[in-house]
């Protein structure tokens, strides 16, 4: 029995690239705005569940060189706060509903995976002398955000699996070049911000990076439409298969 055709859009994709992107923010953009929080909601259920109650004592990640030669930045808070921004613009440019549900569902199995990480093996960085300079938001975020759940970084790994996605998004939607060049600088800025705020150290962002391009990865290669294609030509190649026997006969 032959696939179903793709989903079709429901209008015609427009050839600009400003209509493409702003067709793209529309489509289920309240459930959108309800997912995202949702899903920072739970994550951080989650999070500061072990970060307060840990199964084990966490180990202390080591310092690099790196993490002596980055001074600390406490006015980097803005960048490394702005995450919480950047998290919702590829789910936001999703244009189908099966598109955001995958996109949905693989970032649930990275929040999963980060989380599994800090319960079997609890991290924290180790206590460093800083001075936040009466900087707004600083002293909340060190009484609310302890240093446990160290590594990986999930700011770095959200970061990177975001950065991978928005990148793909735009460049379909044929926007300037400059647009994701913007978008990957975004991304190095959150990931320097959590080194230079002290909320992780160097190793904490590599190993974060890591599992969030493994992580977009494979969403990108499970997506919707390649799922159905790569089933189409299975279909395709059995029925071809299955005509040949038929003339050569048993």
């Amino acid at each position: 029995m032959p696939f179903p055709p793709l989903p079709q859009d429901e209008i015609a994709t427009p050839s600009d690239w400003r209509s493409i992107i702003g067709l793209r923010l529309k489509r289920h953009l309240a459930l959108k705005i309800i997912g995202v929080s949702a899903y920072t909601w739970i994550f951080f259920i989650g999070y500061f569940s072990l970060l307060r109650e840990p199964a084990s004592a966490p180990a202390l990640m080591p310092l690099t060189a790196l993490d002596r030669w980055i001074p600390f930045q406490p006015w980097m808070l803005v960048p490394y706060f702005s995450l919480w921004f950047y998290v919702g613009v590829a789910p936001g440019l999703q244009l189908r509903f099966v598109d955001l549900v995958s996109y949905g569902f693989w970032a649930a199995l990275l929040c999963l995976a980060g989380l599994a990480l800090f319960y079997f093996f609890p991290t924290a960085i180790p206590p460093l002398p800083i001075d936040p300079q009466g900087f707004p938001g600083f002293a909340v975020l060190q009484g609310v955000d302890a240093s446990g759940n160290a590594c990986p970084s999930m700011h770095v790994a959200f970061a990177m699996f975001s950065a991978i996605w928005i990148d793909v998004l735009l460049a379909e939607s044929r926007v300037p070049v400059s647009f994701r060049a913007i978008n990957a600088l975004w991304f190095l800025v959150i990931a320097w911000s959590t080194v230079a705020i002290r909320q992780h150290v160097v190793l904490d962002a590599a190993a974060g990076a890591a599992l969030g391009t493994i992580f977009a990865l494979m969403s990108l290669a499970c997506r919707p439409e390649r799922l159905v294609r790569a089933l189409r030509a299975r279909s395709t190649k059995a029925r071809e298969a299955s005509a040949i026997i038929a003339r050569v006969g048993p």
